[in-house]
């Protein structure tokens, strides 16, 4: 049976800029993105995306006919759901409260009339289950999906052993290391979470590394990291300097000094040497950030939050962001001072203002950074680039004035 999952559109616009670039199935919360979750779950050889048609090149649906499981691709599986979704019969839903969570369909080219109108069954879900419908329940989730995302990839097998005589383990039985794994000279606390390193991925000499904690493959924990606790370093990418409670959702660096916390941070981006984030206001008041959405600035209701930043960003040496920051696809941020906490995308500067990143100039960046992980920038990557810079016009109110 096809498992196909789709981007409610009651929640995507929520979640933009990241889901610019990808469906809302393909963050990542936890070691692994919300499809690999389900995927692995359901036990299904490939999961497909119902998303935006002009996403759809690089995040296919596959077969999109005869019966399948069509699930929310906001929605975060356990094992209770799981068996729930499994026991839906043809014909039914699966709801928490109004949100439709999965549904069993005879025929999957239906899916639309269904997301729509609701043309099925309801069944209600046992439990509240856990959907990412803000930027910052990704982080806010982080520690809890690290951690059952360690027990889902790591039952029934054994660990590589740490190999270093010079690093400092606590908590063995909650380190799980892949094959490939470099370990020089750290200290490695998993008495407060599980710290998972992925296949050939390398953590460097002085480095604090404290649970939870997803390294995923082939990236690297630089000399001297601090990372606190409920983090998720993506796919091939570079830390250092200090992080809490952050995400790289992959092939980003923030590979020199600076503190980057309660924070999500796209593919391709990099924050330059002492790039420092706020993640706490002053007189501690509820931290608010700019909704896409409501194209206004809304209210997380949290403490704590810092920087979500959307792919392809880029922030040079010294860059401070304030608390709530967030930035667009393609933007590219320098200079003294703190930026607004509103960055379009493809903005070039900071403080002192802002013209476009033309996307010629953006062409020529993404190729030299995509390039150096052995990735072509191609026409599947350009065209996704035009539309997005087509949908933000918009926001880049200077284009107005001229």
């Amino acid at each position: 049976m096809h498992v196909l999952l789709f981007d409610d559109p009651a929640i995507r616009p929520h979640l933009l800029p990241l889901t610019f670039t990808r469906p809302v199935a393909a963050l990542r919360c936890g070691i692994l993105t919300l499809a690999e979750k389900w995927q692995r779950r359901l036990g299904a050889p490939t999961v497909g995306y119902l998303t935006q048609p002009y996403l759809q090149a690089k995040f296919p649906a596959g077969e999109v006919s005869g019966p399948a499981l069509v699930i929310n691709g906001a929605v975060c599986p356990d094992d209770l759901l799981v068996h729930q979704v499994q026991a839906l019969a043809p014909g039914q839903g699966l709801y928490c409260d109004e949100v439709l969570v999965a549904a069993h369909l005879a025929d999957a080219s239906l899916v639309a009339e269904l997301i729509q109108d609701g043309l099925c069954e309801q069944v209600q879900a046992a439990e509240p289950v856990t959907v990412i419908s803000r930027p910052w329940h990704l982080f806010l989730r982080n520690g809890a999906e690290i951690r059952r995302d360690f027990a889902l990839l790591t039952a029934g097998r054994t660990s590589r052993p740490v190999g270093d005589a010079h690093t400092i383990v606590y908590a063995p039985e909650n380190i799980f290391i892949e094959e490939g794994v470099t370990i020089r000279a750290a200290i490695l606390n998993a008495e407060s979470g599980p710290i998972y390193l992925g296949k050939d991925s390398q953590v460097h000499e002085g480095a604090i590394i404290k649970g939870p904690l997803a390294l995923c493959e082939g990236s690297h924990v630089n000399m001297g990291a601090k990372l606190r606790g409920d983090n998720t370093i993506g796919p091939f990418c570079k830390v250092g300097g200090e992080v809490g409670n952050s995400i790289l959702l992959g092939y980003s660096n923030k590979g020199h000094e600076g503190y980057l916390g309660n924070s999500v941070i796209g593919e391709w981006c990099n924050l330059g040497a002492d790039t420092n984030t706020s993640n706490l206001k002053n007189n501690y008041a509820p931290v608010k950030v700019w909704s896409h959405a409501a194209h206004r600035f809304v209210t997380t209701g949290q403490t704590f939050c810092g920087l979500i930043m959307g792919d392809h960003a880029k922030a040079g040496i010294n860059t401070m962001f304030n608390t709530g920051t967030v930035v667009g696809v393609g933007a590219n941020i320098f200079g003294a001072g703190f930026p607004r906490t509103f960055i379009p995308s493809f903005s070039w500067g900071g403080a002192s203002g802002f013209d476009t990143f033309k996307l010629d100039k953006f062409a020529e960046v993404a190729e030299r950074v995509m390039g150096r992980r052995g990735l072509a920038y191609d026409a599947m990557e350009e065209d996704l680039i035009k539309e997005v810079f087509g949908q933000t016009e918009g926001d880049r109110i200077w284009e107005k004035a001229k």
